[in-house]
């Protein structure tokens, strides 16, 4: 693995600051833990995780600056290889993701994930480490004809399209979860906002995109889940359809929404994640009003 396809985050001034906003559950002056993260695009490539010569993507610096407040250590790769080496060391896997890992982009210095990488990862996740999905991140791994491929059942939606950036509601509808405590009912935010389909059945909604006002024909069906957790085996799932612009990384919501899921995510703090998609978004999978 090249040595610019890792970056480990330092930061020992910021260790033991915290930002999390909320008290209850969360552990006091928690061990450093390790999160992969990784950006590699076997589709379309945003802006956020595109390298350019050396240097590390938009995303890959800001993660690794909000992970470093919270004593949490960052290892950056677009290189797939990683999959078939030590993922013990790692308490969580960060995916801003596209397409088909296993398969080679031409043009892309970024090694695919092998066959039995990906195998490795599954397993991983549901043997107890955690995940945390990022915008394109439910774009990689599609499903084919009716059959739900493993990576959407395990992330818990799948991308269908997206209309033109615009700004939004996000429903507020788990107002206890780690992260989205002190949002209100509702917050509005501009973004390019995923219109997404086979939603698992065990989602707990923590955010419901609120399609009522948008614009583009995508958008013109009932309220769907926007960002949710959901337990996958012993591990932890949490994803954000937020983050396609830079802006959106640097806002004080998305980070702390971020954290209060990687906190999560990492059994830092605990959270009910009860079942909640048929009662906050009971037309979740209806594509058309």
């Amino acid at each position: 693995m090249k040595r610019r396809d890792m970056l480990l985050s330092g930061g020992a001034a910021l260790l033991g600051c915290s930002i999390f906003p909320w008290g209850v559950g969360q552990a006091a002056n928690p061990s450093r833990q390790k999160v992969l993260y990784f950006t590699r695009s076997a589709g379309f490539q945003h802006s956020v995780v595109a390298r350019h010569g050396d240097a590390l993507s938009f995303s890959e610096v800001e993660f690794t600056k909000l992970c470093a407040r919270q004593n949490i250590e960052v290892v950056c790769t677009k290189d797939g290889r990683i999959f078939d080496g030590d993922l013990e060391q790692f308490a969580a896997f960060a995916f801003y993701t596209s397409g088909d890992l296993t398969k080679p982009v031409q043009g892309r210095d970024e090694p695919p994930m092998t066959l039995e990488g990906k195998k490795r990862f599954f397993a991983a996740v549901a043997a107890g480490k955690g995940f945390i999905g990022f915008h394109a991140a439910t774009d990689s791994f599609h499903s084919q004809g009716d059959r739900v491929s493993d990576y959407v059942a395990m992330i818990g939606g799948e991308f269908l399209t997206h209309g033109r950036p615009q700004e939004a509601v996000q429903r507020v509808v788990s107002p206890k979860f780690p992260g989205v405590e002190g949002l209100g009912e509702s917050f509005k935010m501009k973004d390019e906002w995923y219109a997404q389909k086979n939603f698992a059945k065990d989602l707990h909604v923590i955010l419901v995109q609120e399609t009522a006002g948008m614009v583009d024909d995508c958008y013109q069906r009932p309220p769907f889940p926007a960002t949710w957790a959901r337990q996958h085996g012993q591990g932890r799932v949490f994803y954000t359809s937020m983050g396609h612009f830079e802006e959106v990384w640097t806002s004080a919501t998305f980070q702390q929404i971020v954290l209060g899921g990687l906190a999560w995510a990492l059994r830092r703090v605990d959270a009910d994640v009860t079942p909640n998609i048929d009662r906050v978004t009971p037309q979740a999978n209806v594509l058309k009003a």
